[in-house]
């Protein structure tokens, strides 16, 4: 009987274990403080989170969006072992009083942060890792250069700072960590601010690096999201250790120009390979899919473009590729935009984990800005987008990706049933889009 219970509770472990490490079925819908850390430069004021927490609860959480999270830009609280514990000495409260607060809304806290920065604060008071008698002093690369203190993997607990790291924030309950300026601790060099940024580690050491954050997320449930990566032999060790990773350039102030033109067609051999978000989510469409990697566009602002057309290309785009929709604007810039981020019908894209593709990935080609995917029931999704300065005929013949047959053709940004066809032919404005979808026709009774 020992003997049983103790194969069952073994069991029961792993099984446990299987379902941390499984990679999560869709991206996140989620909203974030970076359009007012962008606007003033500072961190966000609780008053100004609760309020804008408040507005998601009430407009965006019964839509799916039930991640909320805080950006950069705040000052480093940390504990006795050199964590973060607040956004900022200003916030009355820390983040687990927050994750508390939001998981009793049924909502979850996202954290930014990067487990290979130390705190240099926390360094010169002669902090020690966590259950060990090493300073933090030690973890810090020798030639102090660019914004961050980052350690070097070599040290003597390198590993235990930052899986313990993650552990400090999954036990506040946080499953989403968003790591920035990885391309700053891999090479060390910006294609805009030049070299000199961060240390220039080698692959095996920038892989170590991934790798510790990978087994520690998995064995805590948290969501891997890799921000400015160099995505370097096609992402080959970013899609291999992160849920997420970043495509495209920060939003900054946004705009259509930022989504779409900003170098347009153009690929660098670093960090951000492809600029705009709309060429990197097309380009890197080739290492997403389901059970794979997702892609991130960055944050949305749709109070910053010019047109609904605009604003719902952008949000489109994000959600037939299978990424994330990262809403940025505040419950006072929004205007009139919030539906767009409310279409069922394109969320529940979204809600089975949803991944299609271009007919090429080309973002050169025009072909690009048609998409196909197909849903878990076996309907299809069409996604016809214009991207040009004026109208376009955007057509496709069904049979060309796989519906076999006349498909019952629904228009999910119209809600309006088209009727039986076996293709598509439409002009689509600048800008705008068309997101189709096909299903088998009612049978025909006799």
């Amino acid at each position: 009987m020992t003997a049983t219970i103790h194969c069952t509770l073994l069991l029961l472990a792993a099984l446990a274990a299987a379902a941390r490490a499984a990679p999560p079925g869709r991206a996140p819908l989620y909203w974030s403080t970076y359009e007012y850390n962008i606007r003033t430069d500072r961190a966000m004021p609780e008053a100004v989170w609760a309020a804008n927490v408040d507005w998601v609860e009430k407009n965006l959480k019964p839509y799916g969006y039930t991640l909320v999270a805080v950006d950069g830009w705040g000052d480093v609280v940390y504990d006795a072992h050199g964590y973060r514990t607040r956004l900022s000495r200003e916030w009355a409260h820390d983040y687990a009083w927050w994750s508390r607060n939001l998981q009793a809304r049924g909502m979850q806290l996202g954290i930014y942060d990067n487990p290979l920065w130390v705190s240099r604060a926390a360094a010169e008071a002669g902090v020690r890792i966590k259950n060990t008698d090493t300073p933090l002093r030690h973890l810090i690369t020798e030639n102090k250069i660019g914004w961050f203190d980052f350690i070097g993997v070599d040290r003597p607990g390198a590993e235990q700072y930052v899986k313990q790291g993650i552990q400090h924030y999954a036990d506040m309950g946080i499953r989403f960590l968003r790591v920035d300026f990885l391309s700053w601790f891999e090479t060390g060099r910006d294609r805009y601010l030049g070299d000199n940024l961060g240390p220039v580690n080698s692959r095996a050491e920038y892989e170590t690096a991934l790798r510790w954050m990978r087994e520690a997320c998995d064995a805590n449930g948290v969501f891997l999201s890799l921000v400015m990566p160099h995505l370097f032999n096609e992402a080959e060790l970013e899609r291999q250790y992160g849920h997420m990773i970043r495509v495209g350039e920060d939003t900054g102030n946004g705009q259509w120009w930022k989504f779409s033109d900003n170098q347009r067609g153009l690929r660098h051999d670093s960090w951000s390979q492809y600029s705009n978000p709309f060429d990197g989510l097309t380009y890197w469409s080739h290492v997403a899919g389901r059970g794979r990697v997702f892609l991130d566009a960055d944050f949305l602002r749709l109070n910053t473009f010019d047109t609904d057309d605009e604003r719902k290309s952008a949000v489109s785009l994000c959600l037939v590729a299978g990424g994330a929709v990262a809403v940025a604007d505040q419950f006072d810039t929004i205007g009139d935009s919030l539906w767009i981020y409310q279409n069922r019908e394109l969320l529940a894209l979204n809600e089975e984990g949803f991944v299609g593709r271009p007919l090429t990935n080309d973002p050169t080609d025009e072909d690009s800005q048609i998409w196909t995917g197909r849903m878990s029931n076996g309907d299809w999704i069409v996604g016809l987008f214009n991207r040009e300065n004026e109208p376009r005929i955007r057509q496709i013949d069904f049979a060309v990706f796989g519906a076999a047959g006349p498909q019952s053709v629904r228009d999910l940004w119209r809600h309006e049933d088209l009727g039986v066809r076996t293709g598509y032919s439409a002009e689509i404005p600048r800008h705008g889009c068309v997101i189709l979808r096909l299903s088998p026709p009612p049978t025909q009774e006799s």
